[in-house]
């Protein structure tokens, strides 16, 4: 039986470019999917990082002009991917980020670079490459927004087009006038294909065409067709609901291993939870903390945002110091967030300390060594951290929203009680609410065998990427046999 082909449409894929947990899904959903006989082809643009890790790359398309230059489109591998890249050296060889500048400013032609990512899936899923035609092309979030639509305003045969929602503050608006020069008909500009208010709408123009939308959680599904969550976008989304689900997003369990994970001093399982002192001991003295094995050890891995509700957290250092916790944060981001926790540090060293920055050894050991880990965020529409938080021990304390509510299970009595409990929830996301889950944190702390049961039954929580595998599966084949694809 021939194999099930999907065309997967990103910005980033880990581990060759990472800003976020969007390169993580998209690294780990082909390996998941090849066990239920899906071959999916990553389209990625051709950054330097990309162009640097390819193997076997040959050439199978030549453009005579993309958007201010010719381009050639490989077919190559790299880290395990089976990918096709955008060798366009006028739109994506230069230094810097895959979305900014080395000052952080938006790259001036990020119109042009993701509208030519989307223009070229929508070739590759009309034949452009022979070999390879796929039954759906899976667009990732706005970068990837014009692939529905280039495929919609195409004529003629297509495949099915599913469009997944990261995050939705992130939507991609450029001005009115680009619609032409982005090589859309007259009537694609409009409230019912690429418009949005005036602009062309990346993201709106996906949740519009694409024949599916998902997002990756159940309870973000629900978020984002309310205002709040839905942030100028939830009229459209309500109107196709009956096309809208949430897959609840995994975590690679391979790169994520406590028993085998060469980042860390001492690995460890939920039968052997004693090892992970070890790694707390490493992580205290790494960090310049007291090394008090008795101190209850709060761990952050987070960018450094209001989105992710780090200056609650900020706000709650003295409840912290009060309690005799310790805090070992890593994180970067919004500068006024990183002086504050600098401060805290700098005024409490010892009991504060703050790596800024991303480390992924240190991410590991922020994980593997803290006792519980904070994540506090004002909305997130699956997270990722969390999931490693489970897998290796380090109890969750979580805002009650989107994906964070999806994958722990609050610990309060009558869950303790019934043994299934395997983290801290709390609602609503504000300060004082924070500051009463860190409280309840410490009084779990406090009973050790309790402690000890939440540990191995979060360590038991299948946080790997089986289920959402056997899900989209499922939503790939009912579109393509509804395509006659």
């Amino acid at each position: 039986m021939s194999e099930f082909k999907v065309l997967s449409v990103v910005s980033e894929v880990y581990p060759l470019v990472k800003t976020g947990g969007l390169a993580d899904v998209a690294g780990a959903l082909p390996a998941a999917l090849a066990r239920h006989g899906v071959e999916m082809h990553t389209l990625i643009p051709g950054y330097p990082a990309v162009l640097g890790a390819m193997v076997e790359a040959e050439p199978v398309y030549h453009f005579d002009h993309l958007f201010g230059g010719p381009a050639r489109l490989l077919a190559a591998k790299a880290a395990g991917l089976d990918l096709f890249v955008i060798d366009a050296p006028h739109l994506f060889d230069r230094t810097g980020g895959p979305y900014v500048d080395q000052t952080g400013a938006d790259w001036g032609d990020n119109a042009e670079r993701f509208a030519a990512l989307s223009a070229v899936a929508s070739g590759i899923g009309r034949g452009l490459v022979p070999g390879f035609v796929p039954q759906v092309v899976h667009a990732h979030d706005w970068q990837a927004g014009l692939a529905p639509a280039y495929l919609h305003y195409s004529g003629g045969w297509r495949p099915g087009t599913v469009m997944t929602i990261h995050n939705m503050a992130f939507q991609g608006k450029f001005p009115g006038g680009i619609a032409a020069h982005l090589g859309f008909p007259p009537e694609a500009f409009s409230i019912h294909g690429i418009e949005y208010y005036g602009t062309v709408g990346y993201l709106k123009a996906g949740l519009k065409l694409a024949d599916r939308i998902t997002t990756v959680s159940p309870s973000y599904a629900g978020e984002i067709l309310l205002p709040e969550g839905g942030m100028g976008l939830e009229g459209l989304l309500n109107d196709r609901a009956d096309v809208l689900s949430g897959i609840l997003n995994g975590l690679d369990t391979e790169a994520w291993d406590p028993t085998a994970d060469e980042h860390l001093p001492a690995r460890f399982d939920a039968r052997r939870l004693k090892a992970r002192a070890a790694n707390k001991a490493e992580l205290q003295r790494r960090l310049g903390l007291d090394e008090d094995p008795g101190a209850l050890l709060f761990g952050v891995v987070s960018r450094l945002s209001w989105q992710k509700g780090l200056d609650l957290l900020a706000e709650n250092i003295g409840t912290l110091l009060d309690m005799g916790a310790q805090l070992a944060l890593l994180g970067s981001g919004d500068a006024e967030l990183s002086g504050r926790f600098s401060g805290a540090s700098e005024a409490h060293a010892g009991r504060i300390a703050a790596w800024f920055g991303y480390d992924e050894g240190m991410a590991h050991l922020v994980q593997a060594g803290s006792d519980a880990l904070i994540v506090p965020s004002r909305f997130e529409p699956c997270g990722l951290t969390q999931l490693a938080a489970l897998r290796y021990g380090a109890l969750p304390v979580v805002a009650r929203v989107g994906g964070l509510a999806d994958t722990v299970i609050d610990a309060n009595e009558m869950a303790c009680s019934i043994g299934v409990g395997t983290g801290v929830q709390f609602s609503p996301v504000t300060g004082p609410a924070l500051r009463q889950a860190l409280r309840r944190t410490h009084a779990l702390w406090g009973n050790p065998a309790l402690w000890a049961k939440l540990q191995r039954n979060a360590m038991a929580t299948d946080v790997s990427w089986e289920r959402a595998a056997v899900e989209y599966d499922r939503l790939y084949r009912t579109l393509a046999a509804e395509r006659g694809a």
